[in-house]
This record gives C-alpha cells, structure tokens and sequence, in this order.
C-alpha cells in the first residue's frame, strides 16, 4: 500500500478509534459554538420558499416518522428526509460557517461548509437512537473532521473545474457523524464512505439558487442514506477515496497524501486552521469586502448620493465566484458584489432583513448596483488564495476617491472571532424567525452543556414549534 493509496485506511483509522473524552477542550468549546450557530441557521433558513417547496415534497411521500425537521412548518419524517430538509435550511441564507485554508494554493470556495452536513445527519439519527449529547458531539467532530482534511487534501481543480465542495465532501461529513451514531464496524464503513462517494454531487452552475443549498441538504441526506444502507450490509469499493477510480482521483486529479494522512484529528481542523462563523448571509468571499465598505462610508460619513461610483478590485478566487453583475433576487445577490457595496452604501448594514427579494429589486437597490464596478487586480492575485484580499474604492461626485483595503483578518474567524455575545446575538436573529426569544435562550444553555445531556431529544424538543405554548402558529 503507497502513500497514494491509503487515505481511506487512514479515515477508517481515525473514524473507528475517535473518542470524545480525547478531545482537546478547545475541540469541545468551538464544536459547541458551531452547533449554535448551526442551529439558527438552519431556523431561519427553514422560513425560505426553498425550504418550504422542500418541505412539501418530502409530505407527499411521508413514511416512518422517526426523526423532526425543525423551524417553519415543522414536520416529522423518515431520518435521511429530515437530514436532506434541515440540511437544506441551514444552507438556505448562506450564513453557515466555512472552513479555513492554511496554505496559498487552497482557495477558500474549494474549503467546505463543514458544520451543517454533520450536524444534521447527527440530529437526525441521533434523535430516532436517542443518543446522549456527547455521543452527538463525538459524532459531529468526527464528521466535521473528516470532511475538512478531505477538502484540504483534494487538487484544487475540484472546485475550479466546477464542483461544489460543500455537497461533494460533505456527503463523507455526514456519512462519518450518521456511522458513528449507528456504530458501524470497519468493513462497513469502508462500504459506506464508497455509497458516499457515488452519491456526492453539487455543481456551482447553481450558486444563486434554491439548488446551492440542496447540495447541503443531500449531501446530508446521502450522508444518513450511506451509513443506513451499509448498516444493512450494502457493499461498495473497499477504496472510496484511493486510487485511479477513487473520489480524490475522479472529482479532482488527485490529491496531496500529507494533507489528510497521519493528520486526521492531529491537529483537528476545527482549531486550526480553524472555522469561520458569517456575519453576514451570503457568500464568505465577499465578506471582507464588505467590511471594508462599511468601515469607508461610516468614517467619511458617505451618503448614498454623494457616490459617482464604487469599485471592488479583487483577485479571481474572489470575483470569478461571485458572479453576478446585476442581482435581481435575493438568492443572487449572495454572490454579487455590486449588491454587497449597494447595501453598506445604503444601510450601512447587510443582514437578514437586507437580503430579501422586496430590498434587492427596489429602485434605490437596483440604481446603486449599476454605479459598482469590479476590476481584476494581478497584484492581489499574485499574493495567493488562504486570505480573501481586496480593496474598495469609492469615487464622490466632489472629486475625491476614497479608498479601504480588506483587513487581512476574517471577522468571525480564529484571529477576530465572535464573542460569546456576539455569536448569540446572531443566534437569536436567526432563531426569532421561528420560536420565542425565551425559548431560545434555553436552547443556547443546552448546547453549551450539550455534553451532559443524557438523550439529545430534550434539544429537538426545544427546537420544536410544535411544543412552544402560547407561540403564533407558524406557516407551512
């Protein structure tokens, strides 16, 4: 056996011999943050028409009740159905965590979306086994983990070639969390990472739909489909990942071995390089960005009609992504830049209640986005792809140019993290869409002793609209 053929032995080594009471204590403290901010993700994202649309295809077709897909129109259904919906809904506003990259090469669209997947296959499966909450933490690190050095690992011609990372890699996320749950062997999760990756898709000629955030949901679906088929004893390849036939090969040309090799869980990706919690909803990329608009026209005091133009220049890992000129829906204007600097311009804010369809096709909106130019610049290209680099330039109709660099620090990142506050008020400007404010704050001291919880199902029935007394009935 090389070193180009046992990345999957390597997995199942890590997989089979993982441990919550040998987790590092910062393993345990950010893995809790990720699953708050998971969770208000995943209640607001359920309000969307995408996962409403969802949500009544999976009714017409309801079978084994055994597990709840939670927020807006809450229903209960077959395990891989609840993944597949919760899935969906945490990936719906685009304002779940991404992981980060430590080396120039690895572009961050090519780094995954890595809590949600895990997360909801766990919560599904976790739920109909009645797991306890540090089973349910064992299993989401696990996934976590194994996802992140998968998308570290593969060539990055994965991602450039057109793929989408978070619902190709984090099918085997989710496969690894629903296996550990479902205390597969070492021959059956062999066949369950080769069912995953058959069943990994996702391609970013959806980024700007309801699609993009269905490659979340199946990749969390197919996820809890693998684990459950090998459980039963369906057979697949022995070597998922290796060789000329294996994923690292087929969805990218290859793979770098010291990447995912004898590094699995040493150090675990979930503290470092670490994981970005959004403050904004919408794609990472142009996070920084917006940071550095917003800082521009609050020092200067800019109002709207005082700009002639606004320009981004930026690099291609940034711009070729973000691809939309002109948004003219609010799943569109996630990925389009001239609509980040519209709304900082205008608001001085971008959040849920800025990415809307009513704000991104009203007039204002829609005249501010034709003054915004994006410029390919080759000496932020040349300084590589692990930091999200741009600048914003704002030209006045005085005359004067003003002009802001992203900082070099990602704000919700390792080196300018959300405070404890911080990520609980985003928290509870998700989670308000859907269940009570008192609600949620009970919510948020489960999970952060979500260790101690002896069955997980105490937190699905926080989480659940059905058992909120005194609430407005939520839509369908």
């Amino acid at each position: 056996m090389t070193e180009q053929t046992r990345a999957t032995s390597a997995v199942l080594d890590f997989v089979t011999g993982v441990d919550i009471r040998d987790f590092p204590a910062d393993v345990i403290h950010i893995a809790r943050r990720c699953v708050i901010d998971g969770l208000g993700v995943m209640l607001a994202g359920s309000t969307t028409e995408g996962s409403r649309i969802l949500r009544e295809y999976v009714r017409e077709d309801m079978g084994a009740q055994e597990s709840t897909a939670f927020g807006a129109g809450e229903c209960r259904t077959r395990a891989a159905s609840a993944a597949l919906l919760n899935g969906a809904s945490g990936h719906a506003m685009d304002f779940d965590d991404t992981q980060l990259s430590s080396s120039p090469d690895r572009l961050f669209g090519l780094l995954t979306h890595p809590t949600i997947p895990p997360l909801a296959a766990a919560l599904a499966v976790g739920e109909r086994l009645a797991v306890s909450g540090a089973t349910l933490l064992e299993a989401f690190v696990a996934g976590f983990e194994v996802s992140c050095k998968i998308a570290e690992a593969i060539e990055p011609r994965h991602y450039i070639g057109g793929f989408h990372s978070s619902g190709t890699i984090g099918t085997f996320g989710a496969t690894v969390a629903a296996a550990r749950l479902l205390r597969l062997d070492r021959a059956a999760l062999g066949h369950a990472l080769g069912i995953a990756a058959s069943m990994s898709s996702g391609i970013r000629v959806n980024f700007g739909t309801m699609t993009k955030p269905l490659h979340v949901g199946r990749a969390a679906a197919n996820g809890v489909t693998a684990a459950e088929l090998a459980a039963r004893g369906f057979t697949a390849g022995a070597d998922a990942l290796d060789g000329p036939w294996g994923f690292f090969q087929i969805f990218g040309g290859g793979f770098d071995p010291g990447r995912i090799i004898g590094v699995l869980g040493n150090p675990y990706s979930i503290v470092n390089p670490g994981v970005s919690i959004k403050p904004y909803p919408c794609g990472c990329l142009g996070h920084p960005t917006m940071d550095a608009a917003l800082k521009l026209v609050t020092e200067h005091d800019v109002q709207p009609e005082q700009i002639r133009q606004m320009r981004l220049r930026a690099g291609s890992n940034i711009l070729k992504p973000l691809r939309y000129r002109i948004a003219s829906s609010e799943l569109e204007a996630k990925f389009c830049p001239a609509f980040m600097l519209a709304s900082m311009a205008l608001r001085r804010k971008a959040g849920i209640h800025e990415f809307t369809d009513e704000f991104v096709r009203s007039e204002p909106v829609q005249q501010m986005m034709q003054r915004v130019e994006t410029v390919f610049d080759p000496a932020i290209e040349a300084q590589g792809y692990q930091v999200m680099r741009s600048i914003v330039e704002v030209d006045l109709v005085d005359g004067r140019r003003l002009v802001q660099a992203a900082d070099d620090r990602y704000r919700g990142g390792p080196d300018l993290p959300f405070s404890r506050e911080d990520l609980h008020a985003k928290f509870m400007e998700c989670g308000e869409l859907v269940l009570p404010a008192e609600r949620l704050r009970t919510v948020l001291a489960c999970v952060e002793s979500l260790e101690a919880e002896r069955d997980v199902r105490h937190l699905v029935r926080l989480l659940s609209v059905r058992d909120t007394v005194g609430t407005a009935a939520v839509p369908a």
